[in-house]
């Protein structure tokens, strides 16, 4: 018995530094990728050198490791960042209509201390094109920098309470959806869709084939029945909105 139980412990120790061994070799090849395709995005775009590793690194784990995806990816940000926000930065003095909807909020970190955002698409009006993606760079780059160290991703909670044909906006999610995906890849770790009524499925139907498969894998149809004991389970209560039963007061996303 005392044999069998010492070879137990080898064998999962042995198994634990098997795989220490395989995290290692993994993180290796994804630092010296990292290193090849800062060295190729910089000798096409001096201005790269501003970026952190971490930067590079979402691209490429957003393109599964594969540099020249990765990079043309990364590039093409740095293009469209230059044309769409020649500033550096989008000033709320550009989104006021959006703004004036009061519907982004941020507040609370979960479990793993990911910044939580929440979003009600029943405030949602159209405004023009451009403004609405000005007001996602807005937000996004507002999220981001309130990122707590050592974190790269948010949780967004969307809760569609009273949403209808008024709030339907296929174009406006769409061109979200891209801004996210392409411009800010690996940013959002979870999103919970909450308070879904039926009539917004068709919707859905037309802005899921745009969802890349990534992000499918990150999203969350709660049930109404489900919902408390749903959030409660990645976020603690003194972190939870105080909408949805916990301690903290939502903050307007230009109050963060």
């Amino acid at each position: 018995m005392e044999s069998s139980s010492g070879n137990g412990k080898g064998m999962a120790e042995a198994y634990e530094e098997v795989e220490e061994e395989a995290n290692f070799e993994s993180d290796e090849i994804e630092r010296n990728k990292v290193g090849i395709m800062r060295a190729l995005v910089e000798r096409e775009d001096p201005s790269s050198k501003d970026v952190d590793d971490f930067m590079i690194r979402r691209f490429l784990r957003a393109r599964d490791l594969d540099i020249e995806k990765a990079t043309n990816m990364f590039l093409k940000y740095l293009s469209w960042k230059k044309s769409f926000v020649p500033n550096g930065s989008i000033s709320e003095s550009e989104i006021p209509s959006q703004l004036a909807q009061n519907k982004l909020f941020m507040q609370g970190v979960d479990k793993t201390g990911r910044p939580i955002v929440v979003v009600y698409g029943g405030r949602h009006k159209q405004t023009t094109s451009e403004e609405f993606k000005r007001f996602v760079v807005y937000t996004l780059d507002k999220i981001c920098s309130r990122m707590p160290a050592g974190k790269e991703k948010f949780v967004c909670i969307a809760d569609l309470e009273g949403w209808g044909y008024t709030n339907s906006d296929v174009r406006g999610y769409i061109a979200a959806l891209t801004i996210l995906q392409d411009s800010y890849p690996e940013r959002l770790g979870k999103l919970f869709l909450v308070h879904v009524p039926y009539i917004f499925m068709t919707a859905w139907k037309m802005v899921y084939p745009f969802i890349d498969d990534k992000t499918k894998k990150k999203i969350l149809f709660v049930k109404d029945k489900k919902l408390n004991s749903t959030l409660l389970k990645d976020i603690d209560e003194s972190q939870l909105p105080d909408a949805y039963g916990g301690r903290l007061p939502l903050v307007p996303i230009q109050n963060c």
